[in-house]
Order: C-alpha cells, then sequence, then structure tokens
C-alpha cells in the first residue's frame, strides 16, 4: 500500500502479529479445557472406570449375537448371550488374579523361615563388600515376608479394585448390550446423515476387538512358555505364574515385571541367587522378546497406535482412572483420537503421529477449514 509518498506501508503485519497471538490464546484456552476436563475424569475415576470396564467388554462379546440372529434367534435372546459371556469374561479374570495373587501369599507365608535366611545372606554379603547401612536396610526391607505379602495383596487389591463394585460393572455390561442390539439399525437409519461418525465408531470398535485379540493370543503363547520353563527350573506352582503372566499380559509393555516378581521371589527362596537369575533370564528371553519387542509391533498394525504413544499410555490412563487404565489405555487412547482428532480434517498429522497409518492412504488430502488451497504451479500467474 502507498501512504501518498512513495512509501509502501506493510499494512498486514499488525494481522499477522495479531492472527499469531490469537491463535497462541486458542491454544492455552485449550490446554486450560483439557487439564479441567482430566481433573474432572480423575475426580469421577471411581465411577469412569467400571463404566470404561463395561463398555470395553460389550464391544469385544458383541459379535456374538450376529451369528444367533442370521441363525433365526430373536434379539432378546442373542442379547441374553452377548450379557453371559460378557460376565463370564469379568468373573474369570477376576478369579485368575484372585487365585494368584492369594496362592503368593500363602507361599510367602510357608517360606517365612528361609526368606528370613535369605535376607541375613544378603545382608552379609552386603556389608562384605563394604556396602553396609543404608543398602543392606534396603536388600532387607525389599525381601520382608510381611513387605512382599503387603505389596502383592496391594497390587492384587489394585488390579481388581474395580470389581469391588461388581454389580454396577455387570449393570453396565447388562445395559450395553441391550442397548447395543438398539444401535445395530444406526446405520440403516442414520447412514447417509452420520455415515463418517458411524464409520468411526466402527473403526474404534473393530480396532479395540484386534488389540484385545492380538494380546490374548500373546499373552496364551508368553503363559505356555513361562509355565514350561518354571516347571523344568522346579520353581513351586508354574501353572499359576502362567496364569499370572497371561493376565499381565495385558498390561501392555511393563506387565511382563509385575508377573515376574513372585515366580522370582520364590526362585530365591528354594533355590538361591542363581535359580532366580535362572528364572529372570527366562522372563527376560520369553516375556520381552513377545511381549516388549515382538506384540507391539503387532498391536501397533492392529490398532494403527505408534510404539511411543502405546507406552506412553499405560502411565498416563494409569495416572488418570486408576489402575484399570493399565488395562484399558489402548482403547481409551483409540477413543481420544476417534472422538477429537478424526472429526476434524486439520488434525491428520496429528493422527499420524499417533501412528494412524490411514491418513496417508489416497491421493487426495483433505481440505483444512478456514484455509484456502494454494493454485497448482501451473495454473499460478506470473508475477512478472
Amino acid at each position: 500500500m502507498d501512504d501518498g509518498t512513495g512509501t509502501r506501508v506493510p499494512v498486514r503485519t499488525h494481522d499477522a502479529h495479531a492472527g499469531a497471538a490469537g491463535h497462541a490464546q486458542r491454544t492455552l484456552v485449550v490446554l486450560a479445557a483439557v487439564v479441567v476436563l482430566l481433573a474432572g475424569i480423575w475426580a469421577a475415576r471411581d465411577l469412569l472406570g467400571p463404566l470404561a470396564l463395561g463398555a470395553v467388554i460389550v464391544v469385544i462379546v458383541h459379535p456374538l449375537r450376529f451369528p444367533l440372529e442370521r441363525r433365526g434367534w430373536p434379539s432378546w435372546a442373542a442379547t441374553t448371550v452377548v450379557v453371559v459371556v460378557g460376565w463370564l469374561v469379568i468373573l474369570t479374570i477376576a478369579g485368575l488374579v484372585a487365585f494368584a495373587v492369594a496362592r503368593f501369599a500363602v507361599m510367602v507365608g510357608d517360606y517365612t523361615d528361609e526368606l528370613g535366611s535369605v535376607v541375613d545372606d544378603a545382608s552379609e554379603r552386603l556389608a562384605g563388600l563394604g556396602l553396609e547401612g543404608t543398602a543392606a536396610d534396603a536388600a532387607s526391607t525389599a525381601l520382608d515376608p510381611a513387605r512382599l505379602v503387603g505389596m502383592v495383596t496391594s497390587l492384587g487389591s489394585s488390579a481388581v479394585s474395580v470389581l469391588g463394585a461388581l454389580f454396577v460393572v455387570f449393570a453396565y455390561v447388562l445395559f450395553m448390550a441391550a442397548d447395543g442390539a438398539r444401535y445395530g439399525s444406526a446405520g440403516r437409519l442414520f447412514g447417509d446423515e452420520r455415515g463418517p461418525a458411524l464409520g468411526r465408531i466402527a473403526r474404534f470398535t473393530s480396532g479395540v476387538r484386534r488389540y484385545y485379540v492380538v494380546n490374548a493370543t500373546f499373552g496364551a503363547i508368553v503363559a505356555v512358555l513361562d509355565g514350561i520353563a518354571l516347571a523344568m527350573l522346579g520353581i513351586p506352582a508354574p501353572v499359576v505364574w502362567a496364569i499370572l503372566a497371561f493376565v499381565t499380559n495385558f498390561v501392555p509393555n511393563v506387565g511382563f515385571v509385575l508377573g515376574l516378581i513372585p515366580p522370582a521371589v520364590l526362585a530365591l527362596v528354594v533355590g538361591g541367587w542363581p535359580l532366580m537369575l535362572g528364572v529372570v533370564a527366562v522372563y527376560c528371553v520369553v516375556n520381552v522378546v513377545l511381549q516388549v519387542l515382538v506384540q507391539p509391533k503387532f498391536v501397533s498394525d492392529a490398532v494403527d497406535l505408534s510404539l511411543t504413544l502405546s507406552f506412553v499410555s499405560v502411565a498416563f490412563w494409569s495416572f488418570v482412572i486408576g489402575p484399570v487404565g493399565a488395562v484399558l489405555c489402548i482403547p481409551l487412547t483409540l477413543l481420544v483420537r476417534a472422538l477429537v482428532l478424526e472429526p476434524d480434517p486439520s488434525t491428520r498429522w496429528l493422527r499420524w503421529l499417533s501412528g494412524d497409518r490411514t491418513v496417508v492412504r489416497g491421493p487426495q488430502r483433505e481440505p483444512t477449514p478456514g484455509v484456502t488451497p494454494e493454485p497448482a504451479p501451473s495454473a499460478a500467474a506470473d508475477p512478472a
């Protein structure tokens, strides 16, 4: 723009600064809203944890109704099957965890004297290495039988804390399964109007089912291999620890550590440090290779989540909604992406960062709202 004296005035500088400031303010407002939302979820975690668990259970077992209805079963009968299977899944997982925790607590009590001898031996070895005082006390505390029982009992209580409100979870499964029968007609009734939203829901539920199929498959493989190895090493109750390995496999990336503690402690008691190191080596070879190196790749491919996001989601959702968040972290992350990122074309790069490979499929780019696409180079006007 000419100001009348032959000097061009950059009139857009102020607008650019104002736009940048407005964008920064919007970003701060969004971040503040996210913090408030997460604080609310954290405050309501005792309610939302069972709700999320019930929803995931229904998503997993809901496809059972389709073959039954194709065979002529009435809708209420197919719904009943879905509800019963959902309840059986909850009871089975809770029973396995409770059995493993109770068995370990009993065995620690049976080996109290042996644990005391191990603690004394560890203290003497540390003192011989010149690590007296704090190091010896730490070893004694870590291997104290009462502390071990308390730690494992607390872990078991945390793992099944949401099942303390078992009736509530059962009710969620019942009501959601009944509603699921009605929602099956949403595509026929609202497909033209809500097609994209229904597509996102279908992709989310399919991803959740694929995730748990992969987890259950790897969990079964790891459990069998761990059980055989522990039996060969002479560890007491190898079947119990195989069951625990299967259950803890549903906690991504770090679950094998939870499953390692009981057999490692028992190996230390019955066979000393060499046997304990042998158990740790077995778990590192089997569990680390399968659960930490191989399985996350299959999970990433199944649900289109990056390995980093899969790992971080465990700590994040555990903090937000408690221990059940470690089990539901992947479905909850998929839900957030489906609700927040997928409806907005401008977040395609965030979806790509999260591991979503669908954003790079197809030759067309999705337009960004409020931004006019730049013309093709051949159509651009010649500056001269």
